[in-house]
């Protein structure tokens, strides 16, 4: 007797199908044995906790009975958590735009042939056919018609779909090329009144400005900065931000960044901090600098998952209602705030009619200035709102802890107490870094909900892991760490690198359980596992003088470049690494480490992420010596030197 599964899972967001009528199964091999057992097609729904158009499809399908009986009836049916499994949502997102030509995006919903291999698929499904989308249900009847009807030559279409993928994987390197033009023509699609990329849906796409960025610190191209200005003053100051309590939304329905996909994921809001340090690093923005603030207070409290780490998303809807917890009806405003409403209505955008389906999301009003009464006020009336809203039910919270998603917040932290000089916040990051160090002892898994090592790790995990540890290393002179990032990297290489394409696989090669390996070189939701790979051995390189980084530096460097010209909107990650690898800069040490700590919390971020720290101290006097390739300075023996050498690095 066949019955939901999902009762047994941990994921939060398998968890919330648990009560479905459909026979839910997790992705096993068990499970992918007994599709080849009964001689049916899987149905696949991938999806995550906070997604709202996976909520309203459960709504309308899954929970129906009806549909379920369908389902249970011709279907092998599996649900699975994209963030449990990256991988299989990188290659069924990817076999549907090579199916079907049509953008992915959650749900998912894929129907595969008996043997796990992707025949068709689609998105969302409604109940009833609506725009030209057939309905589920009819979409299921005729699946499965087809399928009966045609199943051997279905099955014989698996070596095609395998072929497609390796020939998606097959380009000839173009080696040391000029990367500034690929900044060069991402910028011709910027929009410049609004900030960040034209169109909408509008993605804030964090990773390519913290490139142009990077470039902007070499060339000094003022029009490279003014592009990563405008992205940060506009998403800062619309509705994608919360001003009540600081984060940002994953994205707006509308070009102007107003109204927003009200879900909050951990990783948007770590680039948001990240980048917004690096900019920080080139200007004085006591505005900026209070959103930074906001936003990381806000992912330290209300993200806090077990063990001081944190979870991954907070839902969109609330109630069962998109944004319900975040918007305002007008009167509601004036009823709550009173003789603070003024102030209120004075620096936010809001009206009877509102933004938002007759509903009011804040969203700052252009070029407006407060004196310092008012500015006490509108903290007053902030306050008020935030308590109020604090008394609403509160949106779903996937309290999963990923690994590589708690790596980059706290690298991105102590980037962030670095710019702002808050050694608090360099300290509590410190600490929980050591804290990982030492809950990785027993070994690495993605998500600690779960601790399945079969499929439970993936190559984001030991990049971002590393990535931490080197860190440690390169501001601390902490030399445990960097023995065990030379470990932790040489473990990576034998676990995920495929000799096949010359570049480290998304999933544990002898684990793979999908009919293609998931070779990504896209950047997506983090920068990819591989740039930051990249990253780490051209700095152990550095450190260590070992050969066997370099080896590995010329088989990835190779394989990025065959890359780039035909997919490099989504590798700008590695457009950076692959720069910063070139140009190969260093920051040797020389004394004990107490005599120049403070020196490396004076040097600008920017100049220590793009360059390798390595530490001397065996010797008595203290200096730096700065080299660039093989071309070197000087002792230099004070902060004013050492920052005047690497701010004119790029010059010479």
């Amino acid at each position: 007797m066949m019955e939901n599964l999902l009762k047994h899972e941990k994921s939060p967001y398998l968890k919330q199908h648990k009560d479905n009528p459909v026979n839910w199964l997790s992705w096993t091999k068990e499970t992918l044995e007994k599709a080849k057992i009964e001689k049916k097609p899987i149905f696949l729904s991938i999806g995550y906790a906070s997604c709202h158009w996976c909520h309203v499809m459960a709504h309308e399908s899954f929970e129906n009975e009806e549909t379920a009986k369908i389902m249970n009836k011709k279907f092998i049916n599996i649900k699975v958590d994209r963030e449990e499994r990256p991988d299989l949502d990188f290659i069924f997102q990817k076999s549907l735009a090579i199916l079907t030509g049509a953008q992915g995006g959650w749900p998912l919903s894929m129907f595969l042939d008996e043997n796990a291999v992707p025949f068709t698929g689609g998105t969302y499904f409604p109940p009833h056919e609506l725009q030209g989308r057939p309905s589920f249900n009819n979409v299921l009847e005729n699946v499965s018609k087809v399928y009966q009807e045609n199943r051997e030559k279905i099955l014989n279409q698996a070596n095609q779909m395998k072929e497609v993928f390796r020939n998606l994987n097959q380009k000839n390197a173009v080696l040391k090329q000029d990367l500034q033009p690929y900044i060069e023509k991402i910028i011709n699609y910027i929009d410049n009144e609004n900030g960040g990329f034209k169109g909408a849906p509008k993605f804030p796409q964090f990773y390519i400005f913290d490139t142009i960025l990077h470039f902007y610190q070499k060339s000094k191209n003022k029009k490279y900065f003014e592009v990563v200005e405008k992205l940060l003053l506009s998403i800062s100051s619309k509705g994608i931000y919360d001003h009540l309590e600081g984060g940002i939304a994953r994205y707006t329905v509308d070009e102007k960044w107003i109204v927003p996909h009200f879900e909050k994921m951990l990783y948007d809001n770590i680039q948001y901090v990240n980048l917004l340090s690096l900019y920080l690093n080139d200007t004085t923005s006591n505005y900026l600098k209070e959103k930074l603030l906001q936003t990381i207070i806000f992912i330290n409290s209300e993200f806090k998952s077990e063990n001081n780490f944190l979870g991954s998303a907070l839902d969109a809807d609330s109630e069962g209602v998109e944004g319900k917890y975040y918007v305002w009806e007008y009167n509601e405003l004036k009823n709550l705030l009173k003789d603070k409403f003024d102030i209120i209505e004075k620096n936010y955008d809001i009206s009877v009619d509102g933004n938002f389906n007759g509903l009011n999301i804040l969203t700052e009003r252009k070029n407006i200035k407060l004196n310092n009464e008012e500015i006490q006020k509108l903290a007053i009336a902030k306050k008020i709102l935030k308590d109020a809203r604090n008394l609403r039910v509160k949106p779903f919270f996937d309290n999963k802890v990923q690994t590589d998603l708690n790596c980059y917040w706290l690298y991105a932290t102590l980037n962030a107490s670095l710019v702002l000089k808050d050694d608090n916040l360099y300290k509590s990051s410190l600490r929980s870094m050591k804290e990982l160090k030492d809950k990785f002892r027993n070994g690495i898994y993605h998500c600690y909900k779960k601790n399945n090592i079969d499929v439970d790790v993936f190559l984001d995990d030991y990049s971002y892991f590393s990535l931490i540890l080197i860190t440690m290393y390169e501001l601390e002179g902490d030399k445990e760490s960097l023995e065990l990032c030379q470990k932790i990297m040489i473990e990576a290489w034998e676990l995920f690198f495929n000799n096949e394409y010359k570049l480290l696989q998304k999933n544990v090669v002898k684990y793979n359980d999908l009919f293609v390996n998931p070779i990504d070189i896209s950047d997506n939701n983090l920068p990819n596992g591989n740039s930051i790979y990249l990253k780490i051995c051209n700095k152990l390189k550095n450190i260590t003088n070992q050969n066997e980084w370099q080896k590995k530096i010329d088989f990835l460097s190779k394989t990025f470049h065959s890359y780039i010209n035909y997919n490099y909107s989504q590798m700008f990650s590695f457009i950076k690494i692959l720069d910063i690898c070139e140009k190969n800069v260093t920051i040797t040490l020389s004394g004990e480490y107490e005599k120049y700590k403070v020196i490396l919390k004076e040097i600008n971020i920017n100049n220590i992420n793009d360059a390798t720290i390595i530490h001397k101290n065996n010797q008595d006097e203290f200096f730096a010596i700065i080299c660039r390739n093989q071309t070197c300075s000087k002792k230099l023996q004070n902060i004013k030197d050492i920052k005047n050498y690497l701010e004119n690095l790029y010059n010479v």
